[in-house]
């Protein structure tokens, strides 16, 4: 037998060195689990904090309720800008419609404005100061599904043209949150608010803005605040 390895392997100091390497492994090893742990929950947590915020950012959205963009918009010849296809109203009416994920009704007059400013000027005197209200084309089967409506037009004689009342006489927006927008090259929003409360005396009616037709054509900066005030964004 040897003595000399039995007595050693029961040396208290001999002990005390192989549990301060066992304590020493075990920590080691306690270390490198952790590490691998949170390497492995870092993209659970990260996917977690995305999914929420983008569930919120959806449920702001919808929180407005159902959206309609109503507008009329004039093409040919146009006070500043001169011969365009496409109308300054249509192209701010587009920009809320990509912001706000709203369906659009454009208002076309069954028989079309002239193209000239200045014969354009002459029906849209005769019509207001007529109080004429003509016809226009199509129609919106589900009004009453709409929560929402934004009311756009260019300002024509201190206020919308003729044929947007013609639309807003003939469906009942009474009960629902009514957003005018105008555009225009100096008169701002004229009387197109008073002139819709003259129609819906109860409606509510939230931020009337008025925009430069000849900067929307190039900047919708000043539409995006807009819409950012009234809590709409991309």
């Amino acid at each position: 037998m040897n003595l000399h390895s039995s007595k050693s392997s029961h040396n208290p100091s001999n002990l005390n060195n192989q549990t301060y390497r066992i304590m020493r492994q075990t920590k080691r090893i306690l270390t490198m689990i952790t590490a691998v742990l949170c390497l492995f929950m870092h993209p659970i947590i990260g996917y977690a904090q995305e999914e929420t915020n983008g569930n919120s950012k959806n449920a702001e959205k919808k929180g407005h309720g159902k959206i309609l963009i109503v507008f009329f918009s004039h093409t040919g010849e146009n006070y500043a800008v001169g011969n365009i296809e496409v109308g300054n109203t249509k192209m701010v009416a587009d920009y809320i419609r990509d912001v706000t994920g709203g369906d659009e009704f454009e208002v076309v007059r069954e028989t079309p404005y002239p193209k000239t400013y200045k014969e354009v000027v002459e029906v849209a005197k005769k019509e207001r100061y007529g109080n004429e209200y003509p016809p226009f084309k199509g129609k919106v089967n589900n009004i009453d599904d709409y929560d929402v409506v934004f009311l756009g037009g260019p300002v024509w004689i201190h206020s919308y043209p003729q044929v947007m009342f013609t639309f807003m006489k003939q469906y009942d927006l009474s009960k629902k949150t009514l957003i005018p927008f105008l555009t225009h090259e100096g008169s701002g929003l004229g009387y197109a608010v008073q002139d819709i409360k003259k129609i819906y005396p109860d409606a509510n009616i939230l931020g009337p803005e008025a925009f430069y037709g000849h900067e929307v054509r190039t900047d919708m900066s000043k539409v995006k605040v807009w819409l950012e005030t009234l809590g709409y964004k991309k």
